[in-house]
């Protein structure tokens, strides 16, 4: 395929999720969207705010994160003016670290619970539509990903979440950065294909699976995209 094939291809996907984007966000207050600054949901991040400049950006501060990606968060949020949310668990690492011990180590589904999960689906709550750069491919738990749902939170609430990526591949992904001019995670050029915390994050064990470097092999999800269980 040439350049020309390429660059098509992409302002074709690029424009639908434009048009997915602004059937939800024109002129409504309650949508946020979630970014972990990894390249879909900085790309996402980037098509959101054409569309409101102002639009609330959640980001989970766990406080375990390499310091590439607050150094990159920071650089986006000034670059961008970003209205950037920093979402922070109850307790802060020194204060869990002193009453559990290292929970990404001894129990990392509860470390996600208590850094992750519990402060994103509390933020959410407040919003009618959550906006997210999951893709199908980038794990095989996400295979059956939808581009639009209804996702419900452990309160009962349920909120409209949005993967208008969902059918992307990493190269569209990639082209549509470099079309846009969008800077990356220099994390990337590392070698590294999904980055989260750094106690829980390494190179990927298997070059077919881009998560295989999250949790030593361990899990494949944080919780976050996982609903809760119906109230018996």
């Amino acid at each position: 395929m040439s350049t020309v094939e390429i660059n098509a291809e992409v302002n074709t996907r690029l424009d639908l999720v434009r048009a997915a984007l602004a059937r939800e966000i024109t002129g409504t207050p309650d949508v946020c969207l979630t970014c972990s600054f990894q390249a879909e949901d900085v790309l996402l991040t980037k098509l959101a705010l054409e569309l409101d400049p102002k639009i609330p950006i959640l980001f989970l501060d766990t406080g375990y994160h390499f310091r590439e990606t607050y150094e990159y968060r920071d650089r986006i949020a000034r670059e961008w003016n970003l209205n950037l949310i920093n979402l922070l668990p109850a307790k802060t690492v020194v204060e869990q670290e002193a009453e559990f011990g290292f929970l990404y180590q001894s129990a990392p589904d509860q470390c996600c619970k208590l850094r992750k999960v519990e402060p994103l689906f509390k933020a959410v709550a407040e919003y009618r539509v959550w906006l997210t750069g999951l893709r199908r491919e980038q794990a095989k738990s996400r295979t059956g990903l939808e581009e639009e749902a209804l996702f419900t939170l452990p309160g009962g609430k349920q909120v409209l979440k949005l993967a208008p990526l969902a059918s992307w591949t990493t190269r569209d992904v990639w082209y549509a950065c470099e079309q846009l001019s969008i800077p990356l995670l220099p994390l990337y050029e590392r070698g590294y294909s999904s980055i989260g915390c750094e106690p829980c994050t390494t190179l990927p064990l298997d070059p077919n699976d881009p998560r295989s470097g999250r949790w030593a092999g361990r899990k494949v999800e944080c919780g976050i995209h996982i609903e809760a269980a119906p109230a018996k």
